[in-house]
């Protein structure tokens, strides 16, 4: 599993006093990138694209707190990978929010997916939830 941490800024936050929900989207996405550097997913150009995504809201969060997002492989497939991802509350461990990403390798040139090297599937079996 990989961790990735941030700490929320008051810009993300509405006038409800909480986070905003399209910045959960930022979360996912900045833990997501750390995710394909730390795994070694991408090579010397980005060839990915997200081909879907969603976020499903457990509680909220606020100004200054410190949140883990916990990232996960739940399916590899030929050209693309299922991304689950976590967010939690460092200090209580208690679930924020959840999140499902699907990504898919792809060639820009040919403009179609590919499949996925045996070098990135082998990183992210690593990943690769226990079920």
């Amino acid at each position: 599993m990989h961790k990735h941490e941030v700490v929320v800024r008051f810009c993300e936050t509405d006038m409800l006093g909480h986070v905003n929900n399209k910045n959960y989207f930022v979360y996912l996405e900045d833990a997501r990138i750390q995710f394909f550097y730390d795994a070694a997913v991408i090579g010397e150009k980005w060839n990915y694209v997200l081909a879907s995504t969603k976020c499903d809201f457990v509680s909220q969060a606020f100004f200054h707190q410190t949140l883990i997002i916990e990232s996960m492989i739940s399916r590899i497939g030929n050209s693309s990978f299922q991304l689950d991802q976590n967010i939690l509350d460092k200090d209580t461990g208690n679930l924020i929010a959840k999140g499902e990403s699907t990504i898919v390798s792809f060639n820009f040139d040919k403009q179609a997916s590919e499949k996925l090297s045996d070098e990135v599937r082998a990183n992210l079996e690593n990943y690769l939830m226990n079920v």
